[in-house]
């Protein structure tokens, strides 16, 4: 299984999105895979919740984790084999830990922790709690923002990941964002 949820060797830059629910990843990951023209690995964890919703009425439960898991870095590891230079990715193995942590009273899978931290980013994008919350099946605390925002950002800060926030609008959240993507692709 460990190498079910290893990166694929490559030279291609990736930028992961990373926040908590409702804070902008998924419209700001398909801007930026539109605006450079690149592969853009979507979150995996959103439809097998779903459709573990849609079929059993259930949430995220432990035994979800590792196959979500697998899911996402097959996703990932698919796009980057496809992409020249650069991948947008909507979400990663660490915001499943995270999630897991939060969620469990700070118990992850041990192997979900440990390539979580292996697998690397060049760039994250830690999305900001400024966007209005979107209420859906699997979105469950609108009350939490803040704290999830400030596990995130001290996850980040603690593993010593590259980040930057990105708030605000749309717009000025690709201008921050592209400025720093372009960057790297110099």
């Amino acid at each position: 299984m460990e190498e079910e949820l290893r990166q694929i060797t490559s030279n291609c830059i990736r930028v992961c999105l990373i926040g908590p629910e409702s804070s902008g990843k998924s419209t700001l990951s398909r801007k930026l895979a539109q605006h450079y023209n690149t592969p853009l690995v979507l979150e995996y964890a959103r439809q097998y919740l779903q459709d573990l919703w849609d079929t059993e009425q259930k949430i995220c439960r432990p035994m979800d984790l590792l196959p979500i898991a697998k899911g996402q870095m097959k996703l990932e590891n698919a796009a980057v084999a496809n992409a020249t230079n650069l991948v947008i990715c909507d979400t990663d193995l660490l915001t499943t830990k995270i999630y897991s942590e939060a969620y469990y009273d700070g118990w992850c899978p041990e192997l979900l922790e440990k390539m979580a931290l292996e697998n690397t980013y060049d760039l994250y994008l830690l999305t900001y709690i400024d966007t209005p919350w979107e209420k859906d099946d699997l979105r469950d605390r609108p009350e939490r923002r803040e704290e999830m925002f400030n596990y995130f950002k001290h996850t980040l800060e603690k593993y010593k990941k590259p980040f930057i926030l990105v708030k605000g609008a749309v717009p000025e959240r690709m201008v921050t964002a592209t400025e720093s993507i372009n960057t790297l692709l110099v």
